[in-house]
């Protein structure tokens, strides 16, 4: 049986209250992908356009979305999240946000590392959309996990640029 569907197939969200806390960490990357003339004119404008900043507007938004996790996805509970790290990097016409963030607490918070990592890549998007409707968001995914019943690495060998 499915953890957030109940014997009769109805939503629920899932009791934790019997599990230990422990430290629950998790790493989640999105990627931002520019037509190479946007790219260009990012870059040339120190990644500024009239929006404002991009890559500091995209990581407030990061943090906020992590934070903001329980009301956008129905069945997750809230977290006291201790930390929460937004970092955006260039890689050619590619900005790759990587979205850390941990607790102390009884379930994991991958879905706060994914949410925090997409919101930073649609804030992106919305503040360069005016350059351009090209822009691409993909490859969103859990990068690693760990704390809860298993850990998860999918770092571990792979190609991560």
């Amino acid at each position: 049986m499915l953890s957030h569907v109940d014997e009769a197939q109805q939503p629920r969200m899932v009791d934790i209250g019997a599990k230990q806390a422990t430290q629950r960490v998790a790493q989640a990357r999105a990627r931002v992908t520019f037509p190479a003339d946007v790219a260009t004119a990012l870059h040339a404008a120190g990644y500024v356009t009239p929006k404002g900043a991009v890559l500091t507007v995209a990581h407030i938004a990061g943090v906020m979305g992590a934070k903001a996790t329980p009301q956008l996805i129905p069945l997750c509970h809230p977290l006291s999240l201790d930390k929460c790290d937004v970092v955006i990097r260039m890689d050619g016409n590619d900005a790759l946000i990587d979205c850390t963030v941990s607790c102390l607490g009884r379930t994991g918070v991958e879905m706060e590392a994914l949410t925090g990592a997409s919101i930073a890549a649609l804030t992106i998007y919305d503040m360069c959309k005016a350059m351009s409707h090209d822009i691409v968001i993909s490859d969103i995914r859990l990068i690693k996990k760990s704390g809860g019943k298993r850990d998860v690495d999918h770092s571990i060998g792979a190609d991560l640029a």
